[in-house]
């Protein structure tokens, strides 16, 4: 029971019927300078141009170039003089260091030799006046004494002199 039919069947779409089809809908022209601040034309994944909110890139400013202040390039070129210097410096007291060792030791020889004769002079001096006033025959010697008094802290002082 098979049957020739003269035309085939076909199943429905969902737009098979006129009213069930979208309408078409038509966007307004827009002009570049109608487009605001912000929005710009952008091509989505699947290759449709539209309108969209976009963010500009963040503007840094860059820094204008500074010229060197005057104290830094003063610091920069006294930097090597200083330090050559400091080497220089050194390696003269490691050349010097043997004679300054014995120029201390002379030193401390000098000081024993001042402080010797500070000692020795009146010992001298008192041992020759004793062998000269015992020499002339006399032997007796002039004691002289002070005495000083004062009152208070800037008194006058009244004093005497006593020959013995």
């Amino acid at each position: 029971m098979h049957s020739q039919t003269p035309y085939e069947i076909t199943p429905t779409t969902p737009y098979s019927h006129p009213h069930d089809r979208p309408a078409t809908v038509r966007q307004p022209v827009l002009l570049p300078a109608e487009i605001p601040p912000g929005v710009d034309w952008v091509t989505l994944p699947n290759g449709v141009r539209t309108l969209a909110y976009t963010q500009p890139p963040p503007q840094v400013p860059v820094p204008a170039a500074q010229p060197v202040p005057a104290w830094a390039k003063t610091t920069a070129l006294l930097a090597p003089t200083v330090g050559g210097g400091i080497a220089a410096a050194g390696i003269g007291l490691s050349y010097a260091a043997p004679g300054l060792i014995a120029m201390s030791q002379a030193l401390w020889s000098a000081a024993a030799l001042v402080v010797a004769a500070v000692i020795a002079a009146p010992v001298l001096l008192r041992t020759t006046r004793r062998a000269t006033g015992s020499s002339r025959g006399g032997g007796t010697t002039t004691h002289i004494t002070q005495n000083i008094t004062a009152t208070g802290l800037f008194g006058r002082a009244n004093g005497t002199i006593n020959h013995h």
